[in-house]
């Protein structure tokens, strides 16, 4: 600061013609000679404040203390200051102390600052006064705050000896301000002029009051008021003129009133812009029903408030725990105390006129707790968009219909809910005048807190907080089914998992808030705040994808959300009886990632410019310099036809491009037609189509895009028409054969397509609009689906098939496992059609290069499979798999609620219907026979039989001795229209045999001994497959058992079909069987029996008696 003006002279000579220059520039009226006896007064003044301290050293003036004009102050000074003139260097650093261990003392200067104190602010042309206080000299007008101001004191030239100086924050429009701690020491003395009292006629307030009642009687009466001062309101400014309230008592005591009084120390700043501070940290205090821009920059920590006439409100709400005081109009805030301390910086970016924070209050009409937590809010917002999104004087300014502030977007729709309509303005002179009061502050109910806005990283890791504690795989897996499986079964159906929360799940229930950027690295579309990135899938509407990419760059708040975590965990649990024990987890991940659609949300444009990093998922790059010469826009529109996976492929590079071996490159294509030829812009608008060389030459064309241009992947979708975008200077053919970016024609002719483009990273891709073609964008575009008759049989003419379906199963298959040569996914798909009553199931495999599978495939979704290819296994069972060629199009998220659809109740005789038949169903049947029953123990490691509960494998030997036990069942059951063979396996069997859990843990225990059990039923009889003898208790009793009423009984049976229906095995005709009712023989037709697999088994509500019917074989 020194060095900004003449510095500290070495002798008493050279400080005083550095005095009197200053003088004379400063403090004399410019124009004139020098005013000596000015000069004189100034320097004696300083002199004497000097002396006063008693450690003058010896120096009789301050030589090291130089002058400071306003204009020098508010110019040069850019951190706070102050100066104490009448202070030894022990009496200050006592002074620094009581800043506090918290807070950091304001740093001394040794400057020397007069001036005149006034009221009139510094502009001439609108001389007014405000309530402010200023020091004047030659070189401007500053701000100041004194704590007890003499009146007679205006108009006069003073020595500051003891003052602060607190600059505006950096970036600020605001003004500095100086606190002048001790009393000005006048220059000129401030004498009184002698003379008589003059008695002047006064009126008291109860004269005064009766006169206001009949002022019709006495209107040219202006009296003289006179009374004691029992309270003053706060400061009002409005339009026209500032003023404030005084309350004058009279002599009597009916006419005195009792003013309400705390005082306290401000000990921290909430939110400075919005009002908030804590008082003597037991405390809050909220000024925002006062208008205290101008006690604004002054209240921070260490600063002493008086507070009279303030409302104590408990139990607020908000976002609040503890007591808050707040004054409204009628009271006032009276400062006490200046603070000792630098102000806090983390305050520093708010604006200090008129922001969102004071519309809430006095537009908007916020009652206190909605007021607490729209602050609340407002910061968290600041938090998640400043500054790297919006500067935050855009986020918080002021809100004009022609200039909406972005804050109050996003709070409106809660705003409105909790405000009730028709709320009316706020009465300043009723809220100080009108007995009994009334004010926004005594209308209040405590507030639960509606909704809060976390940042994405926050709200991500939350996600991943509850989808691992609510990960338990005895929950996954429930007992019994868990005790039956394998070890390798057992972690295959624990790799993958998911879960979706809804905002209902959090409390308060969050919002999502965020800027929509496209991934260049993934492919995917993300939200993005200033802690991080969300991965999100978005649909217009249900069936409708998002197509505008002019969305990009747009603030996404939604309330209706699902967020879904998928859990990827990579186990080798040795059996069910370790699932508790999570040292068995080797790997744990989450893939968390948000789902809505754009009609439950509110898009916001975002005002531009922005930073790079708040729109962008990629770090920026350093840009080749554009070439010289003029730079225009060409476009072209094409329409997609078909579009391919997205996945990473390789690329020929031309050999003296690099030494290093290429790498596969994430990339997609899109074929399609050019529809007319390039086009320039022309101002806001498109110019007429150029010219092509020939007409009637084939428009298709394959555009690859690879790098940045996949950021496109999400918003291209065939059946629109898009406008391919380059900016640069004019080249011939830039969308053409042979331009700048084509490729070989060499895979051209493979694609069918007769030019093909590389997309370039610079180039954009807009929706083209209704002006552009309307004859094709009036065609609302549909996804081509294959027949379920193709898609179900063994034609293999086209072998790609496109299908809408509903995703009933996901689970993620390892090597080795149910014939899975490599990793993948299988996908258990409904097929959606109107002419079947029971969609068909079909099985999708998902394997590497397509791996993670694309957002979205979760059970209950419904989505659009394009050019899956499909096969038939050797069961003769219809899958399909994904291929280069498909793409994947979500078109409803699951339900937010999973209701429990019961099976369907059939008669067996439907299942004959081919591909028609349900999947899926339940039939009231009865068990006729046993076909087979086995009980055996296995490794869970190797599923090699154990007798005596060990494996007998040697070489290598299993590294778990675990056994588990496993059973099955064949039955023969029928309902009167048809016969099916049903399979029940494990626990089902207990069902089946009518055994208690107690029965069939001691009955798999006498298992054990052998390892194995087997019976096969032919006729009466049993044939006995293990090494025990056919007399052996255990077997007689399962034959017995078997062959007992116990299990040819009614049931309820739920299943699935063994085989999904399809049209590739033609059915069996019915054939001719004989059968016995007493002496009567009967011929009848019989279908062929069904081949089924049990799911659960049920008793029915009536059993009835057995039949009476025997099949003759």
């Amino acid at each position: 600061m020194a060095a900004c003006w003449p510095g500290a002279p070495g002798s008493e000579q050279a400080w005083l013609e550095v005095a009197q220059a200053f003088i004379q520039e400063t403090l004399c009226p410019p124009g004139k000679e020098p005013d000596v006896q000015l000069t004189q007064l100034v320097i004696d003044c300083v002199k004497t404040t000097w002396l006063s301290q008693g450690k003058s050293q010896g120096l009789t003036l301050p030589l090291s203390y130089s002058f400071v004009s306003v204009k020098d102050l508010t110019t040069h000074q850019h951190l706070p200051c102050c100066s104490h003139l009448s202070c030894s260097s022990t009496v200050y650093q006592a002074w620094a102390q009581e800043a506090g261990p918290r807070g950091v003392s304001l740093p001394r200067e040794r400057l020397l600052l007069l001036g005149t104190l006034t009221d009139l602010s510094g502009n001439l042309e609108q001389e007014c006064r405000n309530g402010s206080l200023y020091i004047r000299d030659n070189t401007g007008a500053l701000d100041c705050e004194l704590i007890d101001l003499d009146l007679s004191w205006l108009g006069h030239l003073f020595l500051f000896p003891s003052w602060s100086y607190l600059p505006p924050p950096m970036k600020s429009p605001g003004e500095g301000h100086v606190e002048l701690w001790g009393t000005p020491v006048p220059v000129f003395p401030l004498t009184i002029r002698p003379g008589p009292l003059t008695p002047i006629p006064v009126v008291y307030p109860e004269m005064a009051s009766r006169l206001l009642r009949h002022r019709s009687k006495h209107r040219n009466v202006q009296p003289n008021l006179a009374g004691k001062l029992i309270r003053f309101s706060a400061l009002v400014k409005s339009r026209k003129k500032a003023y404030f309230v005084l309350f004058l008592g009279g002599s009597s005591p009916a006419g005195s009133q009792v003013s309400v009084i705390v005082q306290g120390m401000v000990t921290g700043t909430l939110n400075q812009p919005a009002g908030l501070y804590e008082l003597d940290r037991k405390l809050e205090l909220c000024l925002a029903y006062q208008q205290f821009r101008g006690l604004r920059r002054v209240v921070r920590p260490g600063v002493s408030l008086e507070l009279q006439d303030v409302h104590l409100l408990q139990s607020v709400g908000g976002g609040t725990r503890r007591p808050i005081l707040a004054p409204c109009l009628r009271g006032a805030v009276l400062l006490r105390g200046f603070s000792h301390q630098v102000p806090e910086t983390q305050f520093s970016h708010q604006v200090p006129q008129a922001s969102l924070y004071e519309q809430l209050v006095w537009e908007h009409q916020l009652g206190l707790p909605i007021y607490l937590w729209a602050t609340k809010a407002l910061e968290d917002l600041a938090c998640k968009l400043c500054p790297h999104v919006l500067r935050y004087h855009q986020f918080l300014k002021y809100s004009s219909p022609g200039d909406p502030s972005l804050g109050l977007q996003i709070l409106a729709p809660i705003l409105e809910v909790l405000i009730p309509p028709g709320c009316p303005g706020r009465n300043t002179r009723g809220e100080i005048l009108e007995d009994p009061h009334h004010c926004p502050l005594q209308k209040y109910t405590q507030l639960q807190t509606p909704c809060f806005f976390p940042t994405l990283a926050v709200l991500k890791e939350e996600a991943k907080r509850q989808a691992w504690a609510s990960f338990d795989p005895k929950t996954l897996l429930p007992f019994p089914e868990a005790s039956h499986l394998p070890s390798w079964q057992l972690n295959q159906r624990l790799a993958w998992s998911w879960q979706c929360l809804l905002p209902s799940a959090f409390h308060p229930a969050p919002v999502l808030l965020g800027v929509l950027v496209p991934s260049s690295r993934k492919g995917c579309l993300r939200l993005r705040d200033q802690s991080g990135s969300l991965s999100c899938l978005l649909l217009a509407q249900p069936s409708q994808p998002l197509t505008d990419p002019r969305l990009i760059g747009c603030l996404v708040r939604a309330d209706r959300f699902q967020l879904v975590i998928e859990r990827n965990v990579r186990s080798s649990f040795p059996s069910w009886k370790e699932l508790s024990t999570t040292d068995f987890i080797q790997k744990k991940q989450a893939r968390v990632y948000v789902q809505f659609l754009l009609a439950d949300a509110l898009i916001l444009s975002v005002p531009r410019p922005v930073l790079h990093s708040a729109t962008s998922s990629t770090p920026p790059r350093t840009e080749p310099s554009p070439p010289e010469g003029p730079h225009i826009e060409q476009s072209r529109l094409f329409l997609l036809s078909h579009k391919e996976a997205l996945m990473k492929r390789n690329f020929s590079v031309p050999p003296s491009a690099s030494s290093e071996v290429p790498q596969p490159t994430l990339s997609f294509h899109v074929l399609g037609s050019w529809l007319g030829g390039t086009q320039r812009k022309e101002g806001t608008g498109w110019g007429p189509l150029e010219p092509k060389e020939d007409e009637n030459s084939d428009q298709k064309v394959l555009l690859l895009f690879l790098g940045s241009s996949v950021r496109w992947f999400e918003f291209l979708h065939p059946g629109h028409v898009y406008r391919l975008v380059a900016s640069g200077p004019p080249t011939l053919m830039l969308f053409e054969e042979g331009g700048s970016s084509c490729m070989s024609q060499h895979p051209l002719e493979l694609a069918g397509c007769a030019s093909c483009l590389t997309v370039q990273d610079e180039w954009t891709v807009e929706l083209a609009s209704s002006q552009d073609i309307p004859e094709v964008l009036g065609i609302r575009p549909t996804l081509p689906e294959s027949s379920l008759t193709d898609l179900l049989s063994g034609n293999f003419a086209d072998s790609l098939v496109s299908f809408s379906a509903e995703i009933v199963s996901h689970l993620w298959m390892k090597p080795g496992s149910s014939g899975a040569v490599r990793r993948c996914v299988k996908l258990t798909v409904a097929l959606e059609t109107a002419d079947y009553k029971f969609p068909p199931h079909l099985d999708v495999y998902i394997e590497d290069p397509h791996l993670p599978p694309p957002l979205g495939l979760l059970p209950g979704a419904r989505v659009y499979f394009y050019q899956l290819e499909k096969r038939v296994s050797r069961s003769h069972n219809v899958y399909c798999c994904f291929r280069s060629s498909t793409c994947v199009q979500v078109l409803h998220f699951p339900p937010d609620t999973t209701v429990s659809v019961p099976l369907p109740h059939i008669y067996l005789a439907e299942l004959l219907q081919g591909d028609k038949a349900p999947f899926r169903a339940t039939a009231s049947c009865h068990v006729v026979s046993v076909f087979s029953l086995h009980l055996l123990w296995v490794c869970a490691h190797c599923t090699s039989i154990c007798p005596q509960g060990r494996c007998p494998r040697q070489s290598p030997a299993c590294p778990t001795q675990t056994s588990v036990s496993q059973a099955s069942i064949r039955l023969l059951v029928e309902d009167g229209t048809a016969e099916a063979v049903v399979t029940c396996r494990n626990h089902q069997v207990a069902a089946v045999l009518g055994l208690c859990p107690s029965e069939w843990t001691s009955l798999l225990e006498f298992v054990r001994g052998p390892g194995k059990v087997a019976l096969q039923f032919t006729g009466p009889g049993a044939q006995l497959e293990s090494s025990a003898e056919v007399d052996e208790p255990l077997t007689l009793f399962l034959w017995t058992l078997c062959t007992s009423f116990s299990v040819l009984r009614p049931m309820v049976l739920s299943f699935e079909l063994e085989r999904k229906p399809s049209k590739i095995i033609p059915l069996e005709a019915p054939r001719l069987q004989r059968f016995q009712y007493g002496e009567f023989p009967f011929l009848t037709r019989v279908n062929p029996k069904i081949r089924l697999s049990c799911l659960s088994i049920q008793e029915p509500e009536h059993p009835s008696a057995p039949g009476a019917l025997v099949s003759s074989y």
